[in-house]
């Protein structure tokens, strides 16, 4: 592994020799130096301050072992890169990653080891009476093998954490396919096997969202995933699960800064188990907000609009409904229809009373009067069957949704 020298290392031109023959000397040393070093750096760092046989004791053994290895090493031949202890420090940085920890342990061993060496073995070349040049090129050597093993420990680290990120993205990718399958609820244990590998605690309730498309926004996605929301933006429509969506306001507040002004549907929230309810009714709620049923702009949660997702749960039958009971109106001019359908089912909606139609409407209760007997004409006796008057509701309803829309 090929790892870049600092600035101000004595492998450049015209750096202070140092005799091979203190190689054999310190390397005699070693293990004592070892054993010194291992005892500060469990001293000085609370992580490595564990009991003798533990993975973390045996870990920081073995990379002062090594890093010792790699000064003596430089000193017999200054043209060894060092790479298979290197590689030592690259895997030790890949278990930090693996282990979910953070680095600063690790790098704050290597600087308190790197220290104590340098001034156990410097002492021993004083000792020797080498030249003072000869002391400050050890110095250097010291620093370049620090710096070589602390890049490699940090490559391995940066990159485990790249592939484990993006692991952990294709793991919460399947188990949002897994949740929203078309097939119904699924089996909580498989929900918990995949959450489990993707680090996802499971909730109790979820909500899935809708999301209208706009490319080019996925850094959007950074802040509810932070909240533990599991998100696809490359599906049509863009999704994504939020747990507990009834709880302590934290997805709302990611939720809101995402979006930006995006229109956006949230479903009702259901048991984790059957996402899939709360997908169907998110994503019908985004459709009819496109298509201006529901308003165009913002956030709509499901459970506001609830009449209106049940209204257009099947549009073909909704249509056959308005054909049949608003037929009479078929037979007046346009004009003429939309106002007599707005009196009707204000007239329907206030239990006949002919002064709160006219304060809904905003007209004279004899204009309400009026139009209440051409709708008598039309329909007869019709209006006052109650099956009748239902489906009049349903179907006028469903009108002025579509009149809005217009």
């Amino acid at each position: 592994m090929a790892v870049p020298t600092p600035h101000g290392v004595p492998n450049r031109p015209g750096a202070p020799p140092v005799p091979p023959e203190l190689a054999e000397l310190l390397r005699a040393q070693l293990a004592s130096v070892a054993d010194l070093v291992e005892a500060e750096v469990c001293r000085q760092v609370p992580e490595y301050a564990r009991p003798a046989g533990g993975t973390y004791r045996r870990n920081l053994r073995s990379g002062v072992v090594q890093a010792l290895t790699l000064f003596v090493d430089h000193i017999a031949d200054p043209r060894d890169d060092g790479g298979a202890i290197a590689a030592t420090y690259y895997e030790l940085g890949r278990g930090e990653a693996l282990e979910g920890r953070s680095l600063d342990a690790l790098q704050s061993a290597l600087r308190v080891g790197g220290l104590h060496a340098w001034r156990l073995m410097g002492s021993t070349a004083e000792r020797l009476g080498l030249d003072s040049t000869v002391v400050a090129a050890l110095g250097e050597l010291a620093f370049r093998t620090v710096h070589e093993v602390a890049q490699a420990a940090a490559a391995g680290y940066a990159e485990t954490q790249l592939r484990s990120t993006d692991e952990l993205e294709r793991r919460r990718r399947r188990l949002l396919d897994l949740l929203l399958e078309d097939d119904g609820p699924v089996a909580l244990e498989a929900v918990q096997d995949l959450a489990h590998g993707a680090r996802w605690p499971v909730p109790r309730t979820v909500a899935v969202v809708a999301l209208a498309a706009a490319p080019d926004r996925r850094e959007e996605d950074r802040p509810l995933a932070a909240a533990g929301a599991l998100v696809d933006m490359e599906s049509r429509p863009p999704r994504m699960l939020v747990p507990d969506p009834d709880g302590s306001g934290r997805f709302g507040r990611a939720f809101t800064l995402a979006l930006r002004g995006r229109p956006a549907a949230i479903g009702p929230t259901v048991a984790v188990t059957e996402a899939t309810r709360s997908l169907r009714l998110a994503t019908r709620a985004l459709g009819l907000m496109g298509r201006g049923i529901l308003p165009r702009q913002g956030v709509e949660r499901c459970s506001d609009h609830l009449s209106t997702l049940l209204l257009y749960g099947d549009e073909p039958l909704l249509e056959r409904l308005q054909a049949r009971v608003l037929a009479p109106l078929d037979t007046v001019s346009a004009g003429q229809r939309e106002r007599l359908a707005e009196t009707l089912l204000a007239w329907l909606l206030s239990g006949s009373n002919v002064p709160d139609v006219a304060a809904r409407l905003h007209i004279h209760p004899q204009t309400v009067r009026y139009r209440l007997r051409q709708l008598e004409k039309l329909f007869g006796d019709a209006l006052h069957d109650p099956g009748t008057r239902l489906d009049l509701i349903l179907a006028l309803r469903a009108e002025s949704l579509h009149t809005r829309q217009d």
